[in-house]
């Protein structure tokens, strides 16, 4: 974003614009994702979803106005309703005895990409393809998220071909054999919808999650702006805030099969 600020010129405004947009983009298709997920499965959604996301991915470089950027991070923040493929794919996979623990660590693997991201993008990633470019940041940013639009697209492919949406299948085949009963996607979001704990933790998760999101998009702007840190270094830093949820996710999943096993 440093980089990405200097080279269109971006007011204060304009780079928050685009943060709130990105995240915008993410809660809309969550909303839309989850009743999907009842009525056909993580696995397809999943594989879609990571598709689609890679291609404005793909087209990072091609942005020149504030416009522009806040569109095209409305798009990207299409692979963050993937984390309501993940979240449903486990429970489907694991029992009740674990299966808080099962979504902790592979939550908290999601939002340690966030840092791996920032840590393999910011740090590794920009000098080098700057060096490709005899030291040009403009031509290095515009072409490095070719990338991570690369690996999302191949693992989007991956998960379709060789995975199962449940332990005994696919929902399709599940279905087809009499296995599993028929589901509406607009009954399964009423019922959500109209269930009081919904809205409790609704409030909760934008608490924690929703802080969270602000502050990995902030952090790497901030160190860079506030303590004048190259963008390499502000981008290390920031990764941090990824990286510990690894251990505060897993460790808050762990607690709460504790305690639904005793409660």
């Amino acid at each position: 974003m440093p980089e990405i600020r200097t080279t269109l010129g971006l007011t204060k405004q304009e780079v928050w614009t685009s943060n709130i947009v990105g995240v915008a983009g993410t809660i809309f298709v969550r909303f839309l994702f989850g009743p999907l997920c009842d009525k056909y499965g993580s696995r397809t959604l999943f594989a879609a979803v990571l598709i689609m996301a890679a291609i404005p991915t793909a087209c990072t470089g091609f942005v020149n106005t504030s416009v522009g950027l806040s569109v095209l991070r409305l798009f990207i923040g299409i692979a963050g309703g993937s984390f309501v493929m993940c979240q449903f794919w486990t429970s489907r996979m694991f029992t009740r005895d674990v299966v808080g623990t099962a979504n902790a660590i592979v939550a908290g693997w999601g939002n340690l990409g966030g840092g791996a991201t920032h840590l393999l993008m910011g740090y590794a990633l920009f000098p080098l393809f700057k060096m490709f470019f005899d030291g040009d940041a403009e031509k290095a940013w515009r072409t490095v998220c070719v990338v991570p639009a690369a690996i999302a697209f191949l693992i989007g492919v991956v998960i379709y071909f060789i995975s199962d949406d449940a332990p005994k299948g696919n929902y399709s085949e599940l279905k087809k054999h009499g296995q599993m009963p028929e589901v509406s996607a607009a009954a399964s979001f009423r019922s959500g919808a109209f269930n009081f704990n919904t809205w409790i933790l609704f409030v909760h998760y934008g608490c924690s999650f929703g802080v969270e999101l602000t502050m990995i998009n902030a952090a790497a702007l901030y160190f860079h702006d506030e303590f004048g840190l190259s963008t390499e270094n502000a981008a290390a830093t920031a990764s941090l805030f990824g990286w510990m949820n690894i251990f505060s996710r897993g460790t808050g999943g762990f607690l709460s099969d504790k305690a639904n096993a005793k409660f």
